[in-house]
């Protein structure tokens, strides 16, 4: 196998600098265009933006001049012409980063915003709430908002447009948009499923309700059991979960050590249900045998574990997409409200059973 030495890897760098000065020097400009369009560098411009008064005829002939030459418009030009920056700021909730679900939707709103020519600023919690105004964003996405979050507080103090991901139930909010999951939907199916399965003895482990995903979900699920005559028995965790499988091990393993008859525990917190798998083995209990096992959102640790996971997909890609749309509508004057993205029931091993449980099997086992 041929292998370059040091020498040629050289050579090929500096035919490779010399190559990138020679296009840098002979980049296209508006100029060129509007010379090969027979215009004005001014009706390039307002032809290539979509501001200004410009026959259609005149746009599609600056057009294709622009991309015959490979013009490219400059994005920070374009945004200081507008009185932007050209940059959107991302506020995730700061003791839930490292959850998947977090990572996954900042993904999805970084590729759509590159396709409003817009960068994305992720926003961290700050000690010091007043250095919120050094951002340079000419809008926010702030996702899961708390009840009387302050960042919210300080971030409105920039003056520019706020959307959130799932409502802000916070008394008096009010922000430019919002974009919202049907969990809710997806959750019911969930609850539907378990019941097919046998399920009767429901538990659920959530955090605080600060969130109106977390308080929407276990009202669903108080309302559900009741449709049925079920008792729901709620576990809630003292705080929004920052390890979420320790946390809900330690929750579950209390239930179970109180004798509770139990034959299903779904898990709010993103990745909890690991923590129920690790506290049913440590008392004998099988899954899905004797205990149905389930999380209200998603990750790929679910999908591999032992046995898989049953767990609802959020598709946070989508709902960061959304995000990003709904604020750049927002920005360019032209809102327009994204539909809410759809959960998805995603049934595994977890809560598939072949035959129902003794009644009592339960009650023998946790005590």
């Amino acid at each position: 196998m041929w292998s370059p030495t040091a020498k040629t890897i050289c050579q090929y760098v500096r035919l490779a600098s010399v190559d990138a000065r020679s296009a840098g020097s002979f980049r296209t400009t508006i100029h060129d265009v509007a010379k090969k369009a027979g215009v004005s560098p001014t009706t390039v411009s307002h032809a290539l933006s979509g501001h200004g008064r410009v026959s259609a005829a005149t746009r599609n002939r600056v057009s294709q001049a622009a991309s015959t030459l490979g013009y490219r418009a400059n994005p920070a030009a374009l945004h200081l012409r507008k009185g932007r920056v050209g940059a959107i700021g991302l506020s995730l909730p700061d003791s839930n980063l490292t959850l998947p679900y977090y990572l996954e939707l900042a993904l999805g709103a970084a590729k759509q915003a590159l396709s409003h020519r817009l960068a994305l600023t992720l926003i961290p919690a700050l000690d010091d709430p007043l250095r919120i105004a050094t951002f340079g964003v000419d809008g926010i996405m702030v996702v899961d908002p708390q009840v009387g979050d302050p960042l919210l507080v300080e971030l409105a103090r920039l003056e520019v447009p706020i959307v959130t991901g799932e409502r802000d139930v916070t008394p008096g909010a009010h922000w430019a948009g919002a974009v919202e999951t049907d969990h809710l939907a997806a959750f019911r199916a969930l609850l539907d499923h378990i019941y097919e399965q046998g399920g009767r003895n429901l538990a659920l482990v959530v955090p605080p309700p600060d969130e109106a995903w977390v308080a929407d979900t276990r009202s669903a699920f108080e309302g559900w059991c009741g449709d049925r005559s079920l008792s729901p028995q709620i576990r809630e965790l003292p705080f929004f979960v920052g390890r979420p499988i320790a946390d809900v091990e330690r929750a579950v393993d209390s239930l179970l050590a109180e004798g509770s008859v139990v034959d299903c525990i779904i898990s709010v917190p993103e990745e909890g249900a690991h923590g129920t798998v690790l506290a049913a083995h440590r008392r004998g209990l099988r899954v899905p045998e004797d205990l149905l096992v389930a999380s209200c959102v998603d990750s790929r640790s679910l999908q591999m574990s032992q046995p898989t996971i049953t767990a609802i997909d959020l598709q946070p890609r989508l709902l960061g997409a959304r995000l990003v749309d709904l604020l750049a509508g927002i920005l360019e004057g032209k809102p327009t409200q994204p539909p809410n993205v759809p959960g998805h029931l995603v049934v595994r091993a977890s809560t598939l059973r072949l035959t129902p449980p003794a009644a009592d099997h339960h009650r023998r086992k946790s005590t």
